[in-house]
């Protein structure tokens, strides 16, 4: 027997919908490169991206059609966000980040027909202009007429039109088509730092369903009365899904355009009253060392913080909550889970916790959403204890994680009994909260044991004079592998590698304590601002450790 109730497809165009016929008064802000605001409604927002769909509609764009995007946060990308996807075709955002071949390797392999891009980022296209797929039948800049480029190579090759005027006299009303709620609605390629990147395909259900989850208390958790601001870029992982729970929400929206230094961003927290941001560990890591700077800098009203990307060292979180009295709550996902799976909140066990004990347990990723489950499995695909001591290779699942890849068939990270293996390597406590111990290609074995280099890194952020660090492995003749540790020492600091590695006494296992340190001017980082440990590992891929 059947449940007797309507059944109405999930689809992104009732996101918007719903946000502008409910939550008219909510601001969407959005700032400019020259620091100058942009201001509109959700109804603006609605009625522009119904002009974009007209006009792509008008240049034959059918369902299915790949539309890219190279974009910062900023309303013309809110407005493709829910033009492109409702309207049936895909949403293909592309991170300006990437080098140029892999940008070029995702263009084609994705056979997008239409480029948007942000004219502060016509550099990048421009150094495309022999890479372009065949497919691309036009480039569309995000922006007016006065904003093309006067002279190009690609003139003549594809077609380059303003984004003002293409949706100019457009009608501001669509009438978006009753989609299956499994149609695609948007592609977002992995970093590729290890290979090439890999697409993953969302579906509208499957966006819906995680944007509702985002909005659990324990989550993300914010409603009408909020005033988010997603650093997390737009071109990366649908940032975090901010834009959907947002709309669903009714919340306000600031959209912080390409300036993320900490003295722009603290201008639109104060300016906007902004309540709830999320980004990556450098940005509040910078953040918080600019606030520091100058005692009147201050938040007149704390905003609640999402962290997520990589681990947030504990002195990062400390001193945000201790001094500023802001509240960091560890998150955890991939491109592949769209990408929140876990979430850090307290739970009745672990409420009556003092803050000092709280911090230190805030630095693990957390405990699965409801719609997402996973399991841990050692080397021989046996579950591990939840002891929070053994380690195994996180899987996950849910109706928001990928079944495979775009454009690849039987990838090895798909399990046939329909997991994801993530490549993360956790332990599980008492509580079932996870802690990422390293990726399962950085893991350092040590005589037959692992030694965890995120946990190494981590610590020594807490020492007053590092800046930042990363932990890598080098050959060792009768241990295999030994932990090398690089060092960016803070600015007028010039710690011994003596003091760096007294540091780690009492605080590790002494045969987890690396075996050399290496001061460095800087480390390299992934397009998404991760440690790029694999250009780590080519650097040194001749140093060894010295036999005992």
């Amino acid at each position: 027997m059947l449940g007797l109730m309507q059944d109405r497809p999930l689809l992104i165009s009732s996101i918007l919908e719903h946000a502008a016929r409910n939550h008219p008064r909510s601001k969407i802000v959005s700032a400019r490169p020259d620091g100058s605001l942009a201001r509109h409604g959700w109804p603006e927002i609605a009625a522009r991206a119904a002009q974009l769909a007209h006009a792509l509609a008008k240049r034959g764009v059918q369902r299915g059609e790949r539309i890219a995007t190279l974009a910062w946060n900023d309303h013309r990308h809110l407005e493709a966000y829910y033009g492109i996807s409702s309207m049936g075709a895909v949403l293909h955002t592309v991170n300006p980040r990437l080098f140029p071949g892999q940008i070029a390797f995702i263009l084609e392999d994705a056979q997008d027909t239409h480029l948007m891009v942000d004219p502060t980022l016509w550099p990048v296209v421009e150094g495309l202009a022999d890479k372009l797929p065949a497919s691309l039948r036009a480039i569309i800049v995000m922006g007016e007429a006065a904003q093309l480029p006067a002279e190009t190579r690609l003139r003549g090759r594809v077609e380059i039109l303003a984004h003002e005027a293409l949706i100019a006299g457009e009608p501001v009303r669509f009438d978006w088509p009753d989609l299956d709620e499994r149609t695609a609605s948007s592609l977002c390629y992995t970093s590729g730092t290890t290979g090439e990147p890999k697409g993953v395909l969302y579906s509208h259900r499957s966006t819906v369903i995680h944007g509702l989850s985002a909005l659990q208390r324990d989550a993300f958790g914010f409603g009408a009365l909020d005033v988010v601001m997603p650093v997390v870029p737009m071109f990366h992982v649908n940032a975090w899904g901010i834009p959907y729970s947002a709309a669903m929400a009714g919340s306000s929206l600031v959209l912080p355009g390409p300036k993320l230094d900490p003295a722009s961003l603290h201008r639109l927290f104060e300016e906007e009253g902004v309540t709830f941001s999320a980004g990556v560990p450098t940005i509040w890591t910078a953040l918080l060392q600019w606030l520091r700077a100058d005692p009147a800098r201050r938040f007149s009203k704390p905003p609640r913080l999402v962290v997520g990307g990589t681990a947030l060292p504990t002195a990062i979180n400390a001193g945000f909550l201790k001094e500023y009295g802001v509240r960091i709550l560890h998150a955890w996902g991939m491109t592949e889970t769209s990408p929140l799976g876990t979430a850090n909140a307290p739970k009745v066990e672990n409420a009556d916790w003092d803050d000092d004990r709280f911090l230190d347990y805030a630095r693990k990723q957390g405990r699965p959403l409801y719609g997402a489950e996973i399991r841990v499995r050692d080397a021989e695909g046996k579950e591990i204890p939840h002891d929070g001591v053994a380690f195994g290779e996180l899987e996950i699942r849910g109706p928001w994680v990928a079944s495979a890849y775009f454009n690849r068939k039987d990838d090895p990270a798909f399990t046939p009994d329909g997991w994801f293996r993530t490549g993360d390597v956790v332990t599980v406590d008492e509580l079932g909260c996870i802690e990422i111990v390293d990726r399962a290609k950085d893991v350092i074995k040590s005589g037959g044991e692992w030694i965890s280099s995120i946990t190494l890194e981590n610590l020594i952020m807490g020492h007053p004079k590092v800046q930042e660090a990363a932990v890598i492995p080098m050959h060792h003749p009768k241990w295999d592998e030994r932990p090398l540790l690089l060092v960016v020492p803070k600015s007028g600091e010039a710690p011994t590698a003596e003091e760096i590695l007294a540091f780690y006494e009492g605080k590790v296992a002494k045969w987890w304590i690396p075996d050399a340190v290496e001061f460095v001017e800087s480390l390299p980082h992934t397009a998404t601002g991760k440690l790029w440990k694999a250009e780590l590992k080519a650097r040194y891929r001749g140093r060894s450790a010295a036999a005992e």
